[in-house]
């Protein structure tokens, strides 16, 4: 199986980019209008030491998503190490971060396991279900920041056109997002037979996604609090599960732009923090994911070239 028959279709590619070039220009006219005198006195609060400790955050969290697709493969009987599913997982993180428009990251720890001689069905369920477990552990803090949201809706009644259409953008996604999330447990018990027998691996599965939010949400507390900006942590929790749930909407790559935008909206207006500290967090989170993600790329390269050599054997053999 290759890479290039496992990627989305020019059109889909072709509208991503085109959303997510929208969504930076909407992020930079947010820039402008605030003034970088403000952007760069919200930065110049946060220490080093902050971002280290924030970094640090941000990788545990990478190594507990590692840990949740582990436990989820080993269910299967799958003959797989810890050391090979963290090449894997950080191979994958880098082409989502750094490769969007080429490859997803799915797709390349698919790609990885495959040259593993991991059965096929198996990794690709591996992976669906790996997502599913994730959007469970966010859909079960999301009702931290629905009433939160809810509740500034109600308070701020519509007064000029820019603000309708914030609130358009932002806040009549709330039903979906809500049904969505309710929906999640159910997708999780019908995704596969094989985990429907183990859910000790569900469990374990969950347990690593909420360390996984633990780390990422703590990361963020960090940052905020170093600007003087302190939410309690169960805000950014809820504040942050209805941000992921906006970025899965597909009109973006890798959520660019509308997850930056999605941050300083949510958390400037419902959570309270001033709007330049919701650009800076926004960009730092995207920044530190990033950062975090850079180990991958020792891996990729050997993933990507193997593809392309069984598929330069598949069509010789043809």
């Amino acid at each position: 199986m290759s890479l290039s028959l496992m990627q989305p279709s020019r059109k889909i590619r072709v509208l991503r980019w085109l959303g997510s070039l929208v969504a930076l220009a909407l992020l930079i006219i947010l820039f402008v209008q605030q003034g970088w005198e403000e952007i760069f006195s919200a930065v110049e609060k946060i220490t080093v030491l902050d971002l280290i400790i924030s970094l640090c955050l941000v990788f545990l969290s990478r190594f507990a998503v590692a840990g949740r697709w582990f436990v989820l493969l080993r269910a299967t009987d799958v003959e797989i190490s810890l050391r090979q599913v963290l090449r894997l997982t950080f191979a994958g993180l880098f082409g989502s971060n750094f490769l969007p428009t080429t490859i997803g990251g799915d797709l390349i720890r698919l790609a990885g396991a495959i040259q593993l001689k991991i059965d096929g069905g198996i990794s690709a369920a591996s992976l669906v279900v790996d997502r599913l477990v994730g959007m469970l552990g966010m859909a079960i803090v999301l009702p931290l920041g629905i009433g939160s949201l809810v509740s500034w809706v109600s308070t701020n009644p519509v007064s000029a056109p820019q603000k309708y259409i914030e609130s358009l953008l932002f806040t009549s996604q709330v039903g979906r997002i809500w049904k969505k999330g309710v929906h999640i447990f159910e997708r999780v018990v019908r995704s596969l037979a094989i985990w429907r027998k183990k859910p000790k691996a569900l469990v374990l599965g969950l347990v690593f996604t909420s360390l996984h939010m633990l780390f990422l949400f703590c990361a963020i507390y960090v940052l905020l609090h170093g600007m003087h900006n302190s939410l309690p942590l169960w805000k950014i929790a809820g504040l942050w599960s209805f941000v992921y749930f906006v970025t899965l909407i597909p009109i973006s790559i890798n959520g660019l732009g509308l997850q930056e935008i999605s941050i300083s909206f949510v958390f400037s207006n419902v959570g309270g923090i001033s709007i330049e500290s919701g650009l800076v967090v926004a960009v730092l989170i995207r920044t530190l994911v990033m950062v975090a993600s850079l180990p991958g790329a020792l891996f990729v390269p050997a993933i990507m070239a193997a593809s392309d050599a069984n598929k330069e054997k598949s069509i010789s053999n043809g």
